[in-house]
């Protein structure tokens, strides 16, 4: 008897899992599906499932494909399976393609190919629905925010976007997501709801074309250059109830709004100062070094190390100074901006090819927050008093 085994959240369940687990089945006598937990699936980056285990198992016993359902809770469960129930073929969806090579020295791994236009109509609730996203830009951002959709249910990468002529048999070939590049509209009606990871100078013109398109949209930053564009996008939005956010991962970061819970709290008193700081050191062909108009410093990190700033102090400052260091191309390679409140002050330094400790640190009367290098992720800070015993 030839046993496969595969495993998945199965999280609002739909015709690409059926499917899955149809194929799953196809290639052998007994199949055994393995369904995550609410806290293994935590522990690996998903946290957003909808669906309790209890229904995700049911919905998987439902199809009639699984022999034996198991429970996967922890890291390393898969080779341990695989050993106690005398696995042959260990198989998972094509957009895993590599991450499970190493059990190759323990079973025969297959990866069947993904399921395309994942039909919403499939879902068993229907106050859920799988969003199909399409992405504006195929750079260098793209193939992270692609890996990373893998962990968010209830969305489906649709297809890409991009004008510009690329090796698209490449790209679809590598990402087994076809891309558009004849007209915005016919990508457009593809989708959803649309990530724009286009250069900066396009972002306000397919922000506001996807928007009067009935779209939802997810953009990279800034999603516009002056406050009169920002303002027209986000008001259309709110007028036509379409959800329109700016891809500022930081303000969204659990760590992050743990932060500004304890520094709100009263903790370290009242809060007299904030400093954030990001730089990297740019290669100079890269867009940060190059471009004059859209690129430099400023507008590649300003909206992170502003965003502690303006959450903590607000927006009522009384006095703005930017401080510039320039190259020969005209590109502010070091800023700093210097924000004064009424018993508050603030300062944001931001680097493209100037390398600085990047660290926030949040000064108050009766204490400070120290959020180390790299504190735009915050996967820790520090709570510090005049008293070093606490």
């Amino acid at each position: 008897m030839k046993k496969v085994i595969t495993y998945g959240t199965f999280d609002l369940f739909h015709e690409g899992h059926y499917r899955l687990l149809e194929r799953a089945k196809a290639l052998g006598d007994y199949l055994i599906v393995g369904v995550t937990t609410e806290h293994f699936d935590e522990a690996r980056g998903k946290v957003n499932v909808v669906d309790s285990i209890m229904e995700r198992i049911e919905n998987v016993r439902k199809t009639g494909f699984a022999d034996e359902i198991i429970i996967e809770d922890h890291e390393g469960q898969k080779i341990e399976d695989i050993q106690k129930y005398g696995v042959d073929i260990f198989t998972v969806g094509s957009d895993w393609i590599g991450n499970f090579d190493y059990l190759k020295q323990f079973c025969q791994v297959v990866y069947l190919e993904r399921t395309p236009d994942i039909s919403s109509s499939m879902l068993r609730k229907n106050k859920f629905q799988i969003i199909n996203v399409g992405i504006v830009g195929t750079g260098r951002i793209v193939p992270r925010f692609i890996a990373e959709a893998k962990y968010v249910s209830g969305i489906n990468i649709r297809c890409t976007y991009n004008p510009e002529i690329i090796d698209t048999y490449a790209w679809d070939n590598r990402h087994d997501i076809p891309n558009y590049h004849d007209t915005y509209e016919d990508f457009l009606d593809q989708v959803d709801a649309v990530y724009i990871a286009s250069p900066n100078e396009t972002h306000y013109e397919y922000a506001k074309q996807a928007l009067e398109s009935g779209k939802h949209v997810l953009c990279e930053k800034p999603v516009a250059f002056t406050k009169r564009e920002a303002e027209e996008l986000y008001g259309y939005a709110k007028e036509h109830q379409i959800v329109l956010m700016e891809a500022v991962k930081t303000a969204y970061c659990p760590g992050f709004g743990q932060l500004l819970n304890v520094a709100k709290s009263g903790r370290i008193g009242e809060i007299r100062d904030v400093e954030a700081c990001f730089t990297r050191l740019a290669t100079m062909d890269s867009r940060e070094r190059s471009d004059a108009s859209y690129g430099g410093s400023f507008l590649e990190f300003s909206s992170y190390t502003l965003l502690p700033a303006i959450k903590l102090l607000g927006t009522e400052y009384k006095d703005v100074h930017f401080d510039i260091l320039f190259d020969d191309k005209g590109v502010d390679v070091y800023t700093k901006v210097s924000l004064t409140y009424d018993d508050a002050m603030a300062l944001a330094k931001n680097g493209v090819a100037v390398k600085s400790e990047g660290q926030l640190v949040i000064a108050g009367t009766n204490g400070y927050i120290l959020a180390p290098s790299p504190w735009w992720l915050t996967r820790r800070f520090e709570v510090h008093y005049e008293d070093p015993g606490r």
